[in-house]
């Protein structure tokens, strides 16, 4: 049996977050297969259970944290990799992997890779996308981001990335150090809603907002800068369209009114900020009832809302940057940040004839199925584990 340690996430189950679906996903996928055992950290705060339970017959271990800001997720993942660490050692687990999810921990990092040796086990990590490029973090965590990231790539057994985009930026930039990559990307489905167009879950979330089916573009994120919904709300303003704007993403009150005092968006009455979606059959309903799909992320890998956008909408208007080309190829239709550029696109994505926008949406289906199913991830996986 293959031993695998993963440490990164947040913990499973019911968590939201891109790692924490990978985890719970991997382990739904593999749960039956005798060759394979999980160890899962999680944090103790967001797990009230016991300290170790199982889930899809993956072994959970709860860690304890403190409250202490941005530094908490590194204090996380050092106290559950030297739980690894110990509990490898003491039941003598032969060839054992560790498997980081992003890049954190970086001077720290070498210490604990020594030790894994040692115990004649491997350390594999998932670099993320560029998370020292995110707007979010003051210039001394970006500093530390990339610092940290160096150093992991520098002693990691194989890093796994989510994007050829960043396999690439790897070999690239740390050249010096030869690392050797693999490619797997995130996964998806396409399986649609559970629930039904009259399902008052659903009629009753568009009479709240005020929308109409299939008369409404979406767009799904975080409402940070590196997401570019400054481009696509000054662009939608721009644009002829009749339809909606709906935007479900997370509270940042600071941006929120820093877009209105440039914008002036609450003027447009098309433009909707409709909070959060957290029920994932009420989110894929949405998305599947939406004319169109906008997707503005410029900052990391193969992106989580993408994937599950394009296994549900039609018609998506994606970012013209390397991450999203490379998922979305003919799949979809592409922007640009340059003035006009996407109202236009807009003003062209409504005269499409049903029979167009049909087949975008066979097309994504089909990229989904071919490359991002989570039945294909979950193999990918189990081959470079078990090799």
């Amino acid at each position: 049996m293959q031993h695998i340690f993963i440490v990164g996430c947040k913990g499973i189950p019911g968590h939201y977050g891109g790692y924490e679906t990978f985890v719970d996903k991997l382990t739904e996928y593999h749960q039956d297969n005798q060759n394979l055992h999980y160890y899962v950290a999680c944090r103790d705060d967001l797990n009230e259970e016991q300290p170790v339970f199982k889930y899809h017959n993956a072994t959970c271990f709860n860690v304890k944290t403190s409250n202490i800001g941005s530094a908490r997720a590194i204090l996380y993942d050092v106290r559950a990799l030297k739980w690894c660490c110990q509990y490898i050692q003491a039941h003598q687990i032969e060839k054992p992997i560790v498997y980081v999810l992003a890049c954190r921990i970086g001077p720290f990092f070498s210490k604990y890779v020594r030790r894994i040796h040692q115990l004649g086990g491997k350390v594999f990590v998932n670099p993320d996308g560029h998370e020292w490029m995110r707007a979010k973090w003051s210039k001394p965590v970006r500093k530390y981001w990339k610092y940290s990231e160096k150093l992991m790539v520098k002693h990691a057994d194989l890093l796994v990335c989510d994007s050829k985009n960043i396999e690439k930026y790897i070999q690239e930039t740390y050249a010096d150090y030869n690392p050797k990559t693999t490619f797997i990307a995130y996964g998806s489905e396409t399986k649609p809603s559970l629930l039904k167009d009259d399902d008052p879950k659903f009629t009753n979330w568009l009479q709240q907002h005020k929308l109409k089916a299939h008369e409404y573009y979406l767009v799904v994120g975080r409402f940070v800068p590196e997401n570019n919904y400054e481009t696509m709300i000054a662009e939608f303003m721009k644009s002829h369209t009749k339809k909606d704007f709906a935007i479900i993403a997370t509270t940042n009150d600071a941006l929120l009114d820093e877009l209105q005092n440039k914008l002036f968006f609450r003027r447009d009455r098309r433009i909707k900020f409709v909070g959060t979606v957290y029920d994932s059959e009420l989110l894929k309903k949405i998305r599947e009832n939406a004319y169109g799909y906008f997707h503005g992320h410029e900052v990391g890998g193969t992106n989580p809302s993408l994937l599950e956008a394009l296994g549900s909408t039609k018609l998506n208007l994606l970012l013209k940057v390397g991450f999203n080309e490379e998922v979305g190829e003919d799949a979809a239709l592409y922007w640009t940040k340059k003035p006009g550029n996407l109202a236009s696109l807009i003003d062209r994505a409504d005269q499409l004839d049903q029979q167009v926008l049909d087949a975008y949406g066979e097309k994504a289906k089909k990229r989904i199925q071919d490359a991002y199913s989570w039945p294909f991830i979950a193999d990918q996986y189990r081959k470079i584990f078990c090799e």
